[in-house]
């Protein structure tokens, strides 16, 4: 259980670079491009991982993860004034998230925690909020890949760039490492 914890955290670094990586190649307009109206922006789905993340992790042990001061359809209304303040709310997000998953030890992993009163082990809710924080941000990054067009750089492997990337990881010995390890 303790290399699930560490690569829990790895898991959402990597998910977090995603996010960084994508914004640091969008202007402020780009980040609140919408396809139509009513359809997320970028911003909108920062603002929507933020409350989550604030929901979920303050005090994560012990109150329930759907917070009462918590205004989930306000989320999907974009009111940031800059791409600076954006990030700034994207890191707040993520620090208290890592705040709540850092300190975690292998007893915590079976302990009840509820989301809406659904009960979970903390693994369970680990799990949950992978998967929908992964979701989204794949959003996020195929929104930046559709307004960057052909000047997107690739936050993976290339295409055309397959051979090349697996002779070089075939090239290192065989050991047990995290795929992020060299990211």
């Amino acid at each position: 259980m303790t290399s699930y914890l560490t690569s829990i955290i790895k898991q959402f670094e990597y998910y977090k670079s995603l996010g960084d990586k994508t914004f640091s190649q969008l202007s402020f307009s780009e980040i609140q491009w919408q396809s139509k109206k009513d359809e997320n922006s970028v911003a909108i789905i920062v603002k929507h991982l933020v409350g989550n993340m604030l929901s979920r992790w303050t005090n994560f042990l012990s109150e329930d993860g759907e917070k009462e001061w918590r205004n989930r359809d306000l989320e999907f209304i974009d009111n940031y004034n800059s791409k600076e303040e954006i990030i700034a709310s994207w890191e707040s997000g993520w620090k208290c998230l890592f705040d709540a998953i850092k300190p975690l030890t292998e007893t915590d992993l079976e302990q009840i925690i509820y989301i809406r009163n659904q009960g979970h082990t903390v693994t369970e809710a680990i799990n949950r909020q992978l998967a929908h924080y992964s979701y989204h941000i794949g959003q996020i990054v195929f929104l930046g890949k559709l307004l960057k067009g052909e000047n997107w750089e690739s936050l993976s492997i290339p295409k055309g760039d397959s051979l090349k990337y697996n002779e070089e990881k075939f090239s290192n010995e065989k050991g047990r490492r995290h795929f992020t390890d060299d990211l």
